[in-house]
């Protein structure tokens, strides 16, 4: 199921996605009652997806973001493929939902787009092991790690590069009917003003999902609905002010967002 967090008439509150998504017009969203990390209800009432603003679908307490998880994108950088993750992170700050504006940072005159698949945790886990992956994981959504690249190089930590306010899109939902396996071979595309600048699988990572939760979790706790961010395809490049960038899943949605001018 397509979970989605959402306000209307100023509530915010968790629902369930209905109908086609080819059809916007004709999708409904079903409120549930509870939270999608524990047990929850279908309360039967519907409003047409149109009536509702997404946001969001999760607020992690945490961001755990790979890099390099591509061969071509470390290649097309410079960097050499690491032997074991290299992973970062993105303070819960930097995320904002599809539709939400990205303010260009005033330290950057180079920011780049990154598609991602992302991993939604489902439950607090800690060494998890690799057969109890599955277990762990609620869904999956739409991402753009959204980096300061100028700053990323200067810098030599990428604290600032990659932590800024609203550098971290998620959405448009969580998909819940992606298994593990599925997960592993998926399209992720990005697009800026329509033309296509990424294009790749996630069977295309160094480091598949299951490496990814193990390797983390091996070394701190995941909380329900912390996010992690599995890498980015080749084909990053610059972003600027007034660019429409749009991510795009195969089997979950898409996720755009509009570049605008920090005040």
């Amino acid at each position: 199921m397509r979970i989605a967090r959402f306000s209307i008439d100023g509530n915010v509150g968790f629902g369930i996605i209905e109908g086609d998504p080819a059809d916007e017009g004709g999708q409904l969203v079903e409120l549930i009652k509870g939270h999608p990390f524990g047990d929850f209800e279908r309360s039967g009432h519907k409003v047409p997806l149109a009536e509702v603003r997404l946001l969001a679908p999760v607020l992690p307490s945490k961001v755990v973001a790979v890099a390099r998880n591509y061969t071509e994108h470390a290649r097309e950088l410079g960097n050499t493929v690491p032997e074991a993750p290299v992973v970062f992170f993105k303070p819960s700050t930097t995320v904002v939902g599809t539709g939400d504006p990205v303010p260009y940072p005033t330290f950057s005159q180079n920011v780049h787009h990154e598609a991602e698949l992302a991993v939604v945790i489902g439950r607090m886990c800690s060494r998890v092991p690799r057969e109890r992956v599955a277990d762990v994981i609620l869904g999956y959504t739409c991402a753009n790690d959204v980096t300061a690249r100028d700053t990323q190089q200067t810098e030599g930590q990428w604290a600032r590069a990659k932590g800024f306010d609203a550098s971290c899109p998620l959405g448009p939902w969580v998909e819940t009917d992606i298994d593990l396996d599925a997960a592993g071979d998926l399209a992720v595309m990005c697009t800026v003003n329509g033309e296509q600048r990424q294009l790749g699988r996630t069977s295309d990572m160094v480091h598949s999902i299951a490496d990814l939760v193990v390797h983390i979790s091996e070394a701190m706790t995941l909380l329900p609905g912390d996010v992690i961010l599995t890498g980015t395809p080749a084909g990053v490049g610059p972003l600027t002010v007034g660019d429409e960038v749009a991510v795009t899943v195969e089997r979950i949605g898409t996720l755009t967002n509009k570049v605008v001018k920090r005040d």
